[in-house]
């Protein structure tokens, strides 16, 4: 079917164009919410003059945003803080309303998420370039600096890095010497404990058989006097 838009269709077509579509497409969805029109004269010069105050309405916008707004906004860097995980990853990503949000307050300036060119969200830190559409015909180019939740990650400098390398071996050395050193003195201290059983074992044995040999003698000693005294009393008698 052939019609002539009498509004602008964003991706189809803008009013006062005239172009042929599919006729479900136009009965179904333009012509019930008056988007188009059948193409025919009188439809045509209606289109037409909408389209001409249309543009004559364009004109002063787009001379406004150059004048007032251009200038706030393009060239802006903007920062937007994620959480971000241990390897860099993002909690998420960054919409287009997390950077109109943050061009508000950066530029206080009204700007809709919908005037934000976001083809897909953002995912990665770093600067990356978004155009706004101020009007229809006037855009700028802002920079949106993804940064981790509470400021940027410092990098790690070469002298920091050897530092770090030369003191890990010898951390490791040091814990490897002082567990060398309780080896040893658990070594030692066992030997010892089996040098003193061997010795305590041995005064054991020699108290044994000094006792065994003091024995008989006590007992000598002990019927000595009785023999002396037998004999001492025979003499008497």
């Amino acid at each position: 079917m052939r019609v002539v838009f009498l509004e602008d269709v964003e991706g189809t077509a803008d009013t006062g164009d005239v172009k042929n579509v599919a006729d479900g497409f136009a009965r179904n969805y333009l012509l019930p919410r008056k988007l188009a029109a059948p193409a025919n004269g009188h439809y045509i010069n209606i289109a037409q003059a909408k389209a001409s105050k249309q543009a004559r309405r364009q004109d002063r916008l787009d001379d406004e945003a150059r004048a007032h707004l251009l200038p706030k906004v393009d060239g802006t860097t903007v920062r937007v803080e994620v959480r971000v995980g241990e390897q860099g990853k993002l909690f998420g990503s960054v919409t287009s309303r997390d950077i109109a949000e943050a061009l508000r307050e950066a530029t206080k300036i009204e700007v809709e998420h919908q005037q934000v060119y976001l083809p897909q969200p953002l995912r990665e830190l770093g600067s990356h370039e978004v155009t706004v559409k101020l009007t229809k015909n006037v855009h700028a180019t802002v920079t949106v600096a993804v940064e981790p939740l509470g400021g940027v990650q410092e990098a790690e400098t070469p002298a920091e890095a050897a530092t770090e390398a030369t003191a890990e071996p010898l951390v490791s050395e040091t814990a490897a010497a002082s567990e060398a050193q309780d080896a040893d003195k658990r070594r030692q201290a066992e030997e010892g404990s089996q040098d003193t059983s061997a010795e305590t074992g041995v005064g054991l044995e020699a108290g044994a058989e000094a006792a065994q040999v003091a024995a008989p003698q006590a007992v000598a000693d002990v019927e000595a006097p009785d023999e002396q005294e037998l004999e001492h009393t025979g003499e008497v008698d």
